[in-house]
């Protein structure tokens, strides 16, 4: 009996997920409750609670299908990328591609939670921590192997350019959610791209 009823749990678990993700995003882990879960879901507070231990629990997966859903896209987008400065190059285009779903999902979920669970919820904290420094680490690989290649200047700092690269682009993200202006994601976009194409080694 317990493999019969797996796939459906695992169906509801995952039904609950995709539910509570964006809610989670657009209203922080303190601002969602209970009710927006079973209202976003359909299922009762029992059932909610049947899947996962408590609230905590739902935020935590929710936050990770949202970094999730935000890593495939990059992985693809970095596959589909020939050079090591066309996948550099990857990470400011797939943000233009997809800026204005990241705005009306209610922002990007790496800094909305890093903000929200700095002082308050440590292990989301820790995650999205996690994420950024997973994040970090790719440029700075890239940054490498380009300078390696002969194709990136060798004076070229790379955990520094990594963590402007970082900060435009989320930067870019929630002004332009706060605000409202789309110029701010852009201009972020634009910038990021001129700084990664000065990198190029100069003949």
């Amino acid at each position: 009996m317990k493999s019969a009823t797996h796939p459906r749990s695992e169906r509801t678990r995952q039904l609950i997920i995709d539910s509570a993700a964006p809610i989670f995003n657009k209203k922080g882990y303190a601002g969602t409750s209970m009710s927006d879960l079973t209202t976003a879901t359909g299922l009762t507070k029992g059932s909610i609670y049947g899947n996962f231990k408590d609230k905590d629990d739902v935020a935590v997966h929710a936050f990770q299908h949202n970094i999730d859903l935000i890593f495939d896209f990059f992985t693809k987008e970095l596959e589909a990328a020939g050079s090591t400065m066309d996948k550099l190059l990857a990470y400011p285009r797939g943000f233009r591609k997809i800026y204005r779903m990241i705005l009306s999902y209610g922002g990007c979920p790496i800094l909305n939670t890093a903000v929200e669970a700095d002082d308050t919820h440590a292990v989301l904290r820790k995650m999205a921590v996690d994420v950024l420094v997973k994040w970090k680490k790719s440029i700075i690989t890239l940054i490498e192997k380009g300078k390696s290649e002969g194709i990136i200047g060798t004076a070229t700092d790379a955990h520094k350019a990594a963590e402007i690269l970082i900060a435009l682009l989320e930067g870019g993200s929630v002004l332009s959610k706060v605000t409202g202006e789309e110029s701010y994601m852009l201009n972020a976009i634009d910038t990021a791209e001129r700084i990664i194409t000065d990198m190029q080694q100069k003949a």
